[in-house]
């Protein structure tokens, strides 16, 4: 019996050590693999130059504009170049357009006289008439409190929304996510209760001359009631206006624009695809949105995302590596004023039966990464993600960590199909600096931080695609 029983001890310590080899030999492989991935983003890159094209070639693509036409032919050729399989996926797309430049000012303060604002016309927004708008202006810092106004308070005025975003909170996207409400539905809200036109702080953290645009919308106005006229004033101007108000109680302002939205124009999602050579129909789609604001190029976003994009393709292909599931890039359209790109995707995908086993979006700008949020169905997530944090000593050398939360707003749409969605987590500190300004630009981009992106996400992509979830 003691005999049997060492046998036994002695097979199950031959298996096991059989098993321990193994797993350190998959990991010295895979780790000496993404050694060589970084290698090759940081010297062999070519997200930077991608994005120097996009930026200073072609300049601001708002859906809808001759640049954004340009931008989805130009990825289309550098995708087709490096031998993936192209398609343009057609979407219709809003046409917006800001026109002349704006103007604002407080009207013969008591205090202070004539004061100019800088202001730039939120995305979506009507116009003003050719005279502008010179109305009362009242100070609110959130929704309800207009609705606690009401008519009698806000009837014939202009809503000067001024809620700053939460210095406090170190994930400054909680920050941005606190505080956009009154930007995206201010007007609608302000309008409901007879308000002639609205004024919003600018979302970021910093104090400076910088008005930020986005997107507005209208879909909360009650029947009957137009839309009316929106601008985001800088935070240093905001705070101007907010003192003026203080001081003078009763404080007259101007505001003139001609923004408008014109007839919905076609466009494309790009879509650049490798097949599987043994799981064909596991899809791991990696994306960023070409379209931008026209206020200044769109380098951070998402010009970044889209290098980020084409380039993890690029550096799997200078290795010679040879997916096992399909590689799928994607270039969505309209993200920044209506998702009709991501929608259409979706809905072409899901009418395909598709499955995308992982799908990974990069949409909060180029700067050093710092791992990856991650997002599924309640019932697969603690699954998918189980296998997915075991990788995290592959990782960590890198400065990458996981974590739970969103994954982005072209590729949610996708979580309905069961597969684990992430979205590229950089230091974000200083995103909100450039987020819908005029300096969001290609020099604003640090070609090392970008490239390390591209590294970051490739090596997430190769242990999805050789493991699998």
């Amino acid at each position: 019996m003691k005999k049997l029983l060492l046998a036994f001890s002695l097979l199950l310590f031959t298996v096991t050590a059989f098993s321990q080899e193994n797993t350190t030999s998959n990991s010295d492989e895979d780790a000496l693999f993404i050694r060589e991935i970084y290698d090759a983003a940081l010297l062999k890159g070519r997200a930077y130059d991608w994005l120097n094209y996009m930026t200073n070639q072609i300049g601001g693509r708002l859906s809808g504009s001759p640049q954004a036409a340009s931008a989805v032919e130009y990825t289309r050729q550098m995708m087709d170049t490096m031998g993936m399989d192209v398609t343009l996926q057609p979407c219709i797309v809003p046409h917006w357009v800001r026109g002349n430049k704006e103007q604002a000012r407080v009207v013969n303060s008591k205090s202070m006289g004539t004061v100019e604002l800088d202001v730039l016309a939120l995305g979506n927004s009507v116009g003003t008439s050719d005279y502008g708008i010179t109305a009362p202006v009242i100070e609110v810092k959130s929704l309800q409190e207009v609705m606690d106004l009401g008519k009698e308070g806000v009837s014939g005025k202009i809503v000067f929304y001024n809620r700053p975003m939460d210095a406090t909170q170190v994930k400054t996207f909680n920050a941005y996510g606190g505080a956009a409400d009154q930007r995206v539905h201010g007007a609608a809200v302000a309008a409901n209760y007879g308000a002639i036109g609205a004024i919003v702080r600018s979302l970021t953290l910093r104090t400076d001359d910088i008005p930020h645009t986005g997107s507005t919308v209208y879909n909360q106005l009650n029947e009957g009631v137009e839309p009316i006229p929106v601008v985001a004033v800088s935070t240093m101007d905001a705070d101007l206006l907010s003192d003026i108000i203080e001081n003078d109680k009763e404080v007259d302002l101007f505001f003139r624009t001609n923004c408008q939205m014109l007839k919905p124009e076609p466009s494309y999602n790009v879509i650049g695809e490798i097949k599987g050579s043994e799981f064909p129909n596991e899809i791991i789609l990696i994306g960023g949105h070409l379209d931008s604001w026209d206020v200044a190029t769109g380098a951070h976003d998402d010009g970044a995302g889209c290098a980020h994009s084409m380039d993890v393709y690029q550096v799997l292909k200078r290795l010679n590596y040879q997916p096992k599931r399909t590689i799928r890039v994607v270039m969505f359209m309209n993200e920044e004023n209506g998702l009709a790109g991501a929608k259409e995707y979706a809905r072409v995908s899901n009418e395909k039966n598709e499955y995308h086993l992982t799908a990974i979006e990069s949409d909060r700008g180029g700067f050093s990464p710092r791992g990856f949020t991650m997002q599924a169905k309640p019932d697969v997530f603690p699954i998918k993600s189980k296998k997915v944090i075991k990788w995290l000593p592959l990782l960590r050398p890198y400065g990458l960590e996981l974590e739970k939360g969103g994954s982005g707003a072209d590729v949610s749409p996708l979580k309905s199909q069961g597969g684990l969605l992430f979205g590229l987590n950089p230091d974000s500190q200083r995103y909100f600096d450039y987020h819908h300004t005029p300096i969001d630009v290609w020099d604003a981009v640090n070609k090392r931080e970008l490239q390390l992106g591209v590294a970051a996400i490739t090596s997430l992509v190769y242990l999805i695609d050789k493991y699998g979830l």
